[in-house]
């Protein structure tokens, strides 16, 4: 996590740095958005497990291709997935990004599943042509620091998949609502979200499309190849971890200078866990509704980021959200079935994968502490 934080600070401070001629340029640039939808899969369609950031024990991603058979789909490991390069990342920048050229190019492969984030995918930003992913429009399934990859996809015209990855599939068995509504998902059941009155919601109706994920991951993106930001008529999705309240201030005010607010029509905030509270708000949504112009409706407390429940939302397509007093809607304008979710009934019970999920929660940071463990053991050899 020191690592992380310490990059992406750096990348922060560097687009602070900008000057206000550059800043004024940033704000005045627009693009138009128009994703096209992959083909939903089918029974026997292959699926590629990727690391495009950090490393992923191979008795993970094993797993996770069990739960993925289960499924009924065939798995294929990326070739690069079991290397180790500094301790942590899941081999070289360029190893990383065969994998992802493989997965694309590859005619049979439908859809690709990232293992896990972590950090690295910032350095594949000028490696990976968009035209890459635009003339080969698959899923790409992840969170995190996979969000500069989804970020890449809607620029590139293709829409993607925020949702849970490999790792967790490995620890629920893909029982939990999570996996099970990625599954659908992927399939062509489109969830409907249906979710509770939240006290920091702002009432409103919106239509956009849908961008952002990692707060953390896609602000040092703004003004590349990969912004998506820089659409018009955006609605804004974000969700964090473990970030200091400062930082994750610092963070919306770098968007806000970049015009981003300027471009949103909506804002959905996710899960925002271990952030804690000060600064003199109430929470991290109390802080960002702060900022946040008069007329913009915001739908607070969306189950999705980085705790036990992920829901899935695709980025790229139109979505709608409809805020109210009692409570809100986000539906997607894309083919497929539209099935009616209520968030509030997708919290893991014991039955669904629960305790693998608490378990899972548990060993996070055991699993960062080992990651940062062995990239001082890397750095010192």
């Amino acid at each position: 996590m020191m690592t992380r934080s310490f990059f992406r600070c750096l990348a922060v401070l560097l687009i602070a740095a900008c000057s206000p001629k550059h800043t004024q340029d940033l704000r005045e640039r627009t693009v138009t958005l128009s994703c096209v939808q992959p083909a939903f899969l089918k029974p026997g369609d292959r699926i590629a497990l990727l690391s495009p950031s950090y490393h992923t024990p191979m008795e993970n991603v094993e797993a996770a291709a069990a739960v993925l058979r289960g499924w009924g789909f065939e798995p294929v490991i990326g070739a690069h997935v079991g290397e180790v390069y500094l301790g942590k990342y899941a081999g070289k920048p360029k190893e990383r990004v065969s994998d992802l050229e493989w997965a694309l190019r590859d005619p049979s492969i439908k859809a690709i599943l990232c293992n896990r984030g972590g950090y690295g995918t910032i350095r594949l930003v000028d490696m990976l042509p968009l035209e890459e992913l635009s003339a080969h429009p698959k899923w790409l399934v992840g969170y995190s620091d996979i969000t500069t990859l989804l970020e890449m996809e809607t620029r590139a015209g293709v829409m993607g998949i925020h949702g849970t990855m490999g790792t967790h599939l490995a620890q629920t068995r893909g029982n939990d609502p999570s996996s099970t509504l990625l599954r659908d998902l992927l399939m062509g059941k489109v969830p409907a979200y249906k979710v509770p009155a939240h006290p920091e919601n702002r009432p409103g109706r919106a239509t956009g499309i849908l961008v952002g994920g990692n707060l953390c991951t896609f602000t040092p993106i703004l003004g590349t190849q990969a912004d998506a930001t820089l659409g018009r008529d955006i609605i804004l999705f974000i969700e964090e971890v473990e970030e200091d309240m400062s930082h994750i201030d610092r963070l919306i005010n770098t968007l806000i200078l970049n015009g981003v607010f300027e471009r949103c029509k909506g804002i959905v905030l996710g899960e925002f866990t271990g952030c804690k509270a000060n600064l003199g708000f109430d929470s991290v949504e109390d802080m960002i509704c702060s900022y946040v112009p008069e007329g913009i409706p915001v739908l607070c407390g969306f189950p999705t980021g980085h705790d036990d429940v992920n829901l899935p939302l695709v980025m790229g397509a139109p979505v709608t959200m409809d805020v109210t007093a009692a409570g809100a809607t986000l539906t997607f304008g894309m083919e497929g079935r539209q099935v009616p979710v209520r968030t509030e009934e997708t919290v893991a019970s014991p039955l669904q994968g629960g305790r693998e999920i608490t378990e899972g929660k548990k060993q996070r940071k055991l699993v960062r502490l080992f990651d940062f463990l062995r990239h001082f053991e890397g750095i010192r050899r």
